[in-house]
């Protein structure tokens, strides 16, 4: 194999093939190896290339153990090709050497090229060498035989699967050697045990373990060292070996310490083997706990709940006592030489086979409270019941046997004061007249809180719950939720809820029965009449105000009342809420009377002022004299009208209309949208459009009403009412009434809607005819009287004329 490995190699070489084209060689090959950690004597010869040439060849070497690691292991003779070994080497560095052979000529090109490894022989110079120098482990001496406890390993570094690598383990020695104990290892290093551990034998064993390989010439090993520390199990029961306390105790007292157990256990103190575990025998009433002093390792009793003396003066309780561990036994019965050995185990949960200790707790006697029968009664009692009337009896009783006390009873609470309790018989009877409806029934339930006090000192006191439940009667009748309504102005029926209650239950309270009482026909129905709520409906011919309906309501068992509701009507499209307008007037009333009547004052010192010292010019409007007032909700042409003071031969040109103009009360009355003053007769310069005000359709409507004459406007666009006799008030007093309403209303703030144009009326040089109106002057009143039978238009325009009531 070397051997073609040495031809291939040499055969790669383009110098080789061009010598072996002209000419014929011959090589000799020796086998070389070298043994590892020869000592010598160095150097020493391995062998000889021979490369036959007719001329002369020098040898080198290169590659491991030349010029490479290991540096200086090989070297050749240059002449002759013999290699030589100049040190020892180690087989566990390097298995082999791998080398190239060169030879040259003379001239020093290349002869020969080969490749030459050479084989490093084992020896058994390592033995095996374990991972660890220390294993330490902790067993429980509960552990039973067989088990395993741990491993251990070692390696060898020798040539793998020769002799020089392969070992077995083995068991030196153990310290302490018991006589129920013995350890085993296996082959793969693992280590057991036969027998029984007892940690009262020994807490502690060590073990030597030694690894031997199986080398030919000699054989080389090596140890390491298993330390296992026995843990204590529970292998001893606890004993009780006394207690101490007073065992007594006062009844109806909790929290008390009445005994402490005292326990000796020879296992390992504060392990879980020594630990104790207390169990309670005879505690029917769980009125004891017993519990572990973590450091002294004693039952102590507590007294969790109170006694009472009057179910016996003395308990009788049996204790036990266990660990937290359950107790382990084994025991060697039979060593076998093949095998584990045999052994008795025991394991035993519980305090079975475990005496208990016996306590005598005394109970002392004390003044106990009254006691009722029951603690919580129910009674039945109707409301409106009068005073004096039985309602029911308490019955208490004084349960010490050997030291009885009167008491009596007394009302611990009563929230409405309707009861009285008798203090020696415990009899409960009214003393006021109970309401179902009163806040201090809860769903048909009142509840009082009657005492039984004693005439100890202190007193001690009982107590009892009384639950009465009131039946209800029909004592109260049914009722309006709100006694006023909102409702929208309109030409349709437009409706409203009203809605009713009633403090009584059923069959008592509703659904009820809703009546209109007075002639309401055209003006008011209900739609429904029957149920929670009813609809209010108001008809197209209610006015817009504040008005009162009569309204009864009934519910099942005909029980009524009669209630004035207030309906406010007011249009929806101005004011979506009625009553939001009223109650910002009421806000701002009295700041605005106070600035109202400072106004004034100043509007008088102005108007004195300026009687007495400039010459007085009439108002007129700026229109073309040729331009009439038409007979339309729009006011062509231009828009706002504007006040100027006009000289005097402009109005020559016309004074027929001034001529016409009327004076009611010593005031010019314009009707082209100027704000009068009262106070001083003229007009201020400030103008307003009617025809862009949503009043003016109700001013055109009365216009005609009024059937005021189409002479009455002139082509100045001032216009007046002639004064006629035949009534007591003037088509201008009621112009100048209508003009007032709307100045309040053009200065008012409560305007929450954007002026807008209403429908043309049609050509204004087409004069409509109109009735004539005849109001008697014997009747003050008749105006009023007048207005009511006009149609529904002119009562929209003495809506805004009439004020509201408040």
């Amino acid at each position: 194999m070397l051997c073609f490995f040495i031809l291939i190699y040499y055969l790669s070489s383009p110098v080789c093939s061009e010598v072996l084209s002209r000419h014929r060689r011959t090589w000799i090959i020796a086998t070389f190896e070298i043994e590892e950690e020869y000592q010598g004597p160095f150097p020493y010869e391995l062998g000889t290339v021979n490369v036959e040439r007719k001329y002369p060849v020098y040898f080198t070497l290169h590659g491991e153990g030349v010029d490479e690691e290991p540096e200086g292991v090989l070297s050749i003779d240059r002449k002759t090709g013999t290699i030589y070994a100049n040190k020892a080497v180690d087989y566990e560095e390097r298995t082999r050497l791998k080398l190239r052979f060169e030879a040259t000529r003379s001239d020093l090109s290349l002869d020969t090229k080969l490749g030459i490894e050479i084989a490093i022989h084992d020896i058994n110079d390592n033995p095996p060498r374990f991972s660890r120098a220390l294993y330490e482990i902790q067993v429980n001496e509960v552990t039973t035989q067989g088990s395993h406890l741990l491993t251990v390993r070692a390696s060898d570094r020798d040539q793998r699967g020769s002799p020089n690598s392969t070992f077995h383990y083995e068991i030196i020695s153990v310290t302490p050697k018991t006589s129920d104990t013995e350890f085993f290892i296996s082959e793969l290093g693992a280590i057991s045990f036969k027998g029984c551990l007892n940690r009262d034998v020994s807490k502690k064993f060590t073990i030597l373990v030694e690894a031997k390989d199986h080398g030919d010439v000699v054989s080389l090993s090596s140890s390491t060292t298993v330390v296992i520390h026995v843990l204590d199990g529970n292998n001893h029961l606890p004993i009780i070996t006394g207690q101490t306390g007073p065992a007594k105790v006062k009844e109806n007292e909790s929290g008390t310490s009445l005994l402490r157990l005292h326990v000796a256990d020879e296992d390992s103190v504060n392990s879980s083997a020594w630990r104790a575990r207390y169990t309670i025998d005879g505690d029917k009433g769980g009125n004891f706990q017993i519990e572990t002093d973590p450091e002294s390792n004693d039952g102590i009793l507590t007294l969790v709940k109170p006694l009472d003396f009057e179910e016996g003066p003395q308990r009788e309780l049996h204790f036990f006592v266990e660990n937290q561990d359950p107790y382990f036994h084994c025991k060697v019965e039979e060593k076998t030489p093949l095998g584990l050995w045999k052994v008795d185990i025991a394991e035993t949960r519980g305090h079975a086979g475990l005496a208990p200790i016996k306590a005598i707790i005394e109970v002392e006697d004390t003044n106990d409270s009254p006691h009722f029968e029951v603690g919580v009664k129910r009674a039945m009692l109707d409301e409106n019941t009068p005073a004096g009337t039985w309602v029911e009896r308490v019955v208490a009783v004084d349960p010490d046997f050997i030291q009885k006390r009167d008491f009596v009873y007394r009302m611990g609470h009563d929230p409405a004061g309707w009861l009285a309790v008798d203090p020696h018989t415990g009899d409960i009877t009214t003393i006021k007249v109970p309401d179902r409806e009163s806040p201090h029934v809860i769903d048909g339930l009142y509840t009082i809180v009657l005492l039984a006090v004693d005439d100890d000192t202190p007193p001690l006191t009982g107590s009892t719950t009384l639950l009465i439940h009131l039946g209800d009667q029909n004592d109260n009748p049914p009722q309006l939720e709100l006694n006023h309504v909102d409702i929208c102005l309109s030409d349709i029926p437009t409706i409203t809820n009203i809605t009713a209650f009633d403090r009584d239950g059923y069959p008592f309270g509703g659904p009820f029965k809703f009546e209109l009482l007075g002639n309401f026909h055209g003006k008011w129905k209900l739609n429904p009449t029957y149920g929670l709520t009813a609809g209010l409906v108001k008809e197209p011919g209610v006015y817009a105000g504040t008005h009162i309906v009569d309204l009864k309501i009934s519910d099942l068992q005909e029980v009524s009342a009669i209630y004035n509701l207030s309906v406010t009507v007011c249009d929806c499209l101005v004011t979506p809420n009625c009553r939001s307008r009223n109650s910002t007037k009421a806000a701002f009333g009295a700041v605005g009377i106070a600035l109202a009547a400072l106004l004034l004052f100043l509007i008088l010192l102005l108007a004195a002022f300026t009687f007495s010292c400039k010459e007085e010019f009439p108002f007129r409007l700026d229109y073309p004299c040729g331009e009439t007032l038409l007979a339309s909700n729009i006011e062509r042409p231009g828009t706002d009208c504007k006040v100027v003071q006009v000289p005097e031969n402009i109005i020559q040109h016309c004074k027929p209309a001034a001529e016409q103009s009327q004076r009611y009360g010593g005031q010019d009355i314009l009707a082209k949208g100027t704000k009068q003053s009262l106070a001083s007769g003229h007009y201020r310069s400030k103008s307003w459009r009617i025809a862009s005000h949503p009043y003016r359709n109700n001013f055109d409507q009365t216009r005609r009403s009024l059937r005021v004459p189409r002479h009455d406007y002139q082509d100045t666009g001032t216009f007046s009412f002639r004064h006629k006799n035949t009534s007591s008030v003037t088509d201008a007093a009621l112009l100048t009434l209508l003009q007032r309403r709307l100045l309040s209303l053009q200065t008012s703030d409560d305007l929450d809607y954007e002026p807008h144009t209403y429908t043309e009326e049609g050509d204004a040089d087409i004069p409509s005819e109109l009735e004539t109106i005849s109001i008697p002057d014997e009747d003050p009143t008749s105006f009023l009287k007048t207005l009511n039978d006009f149609d529904p238009r002119f009562k929209q325009l003495s809506y805004i004329c009439k004020p509201v009531r408040q």
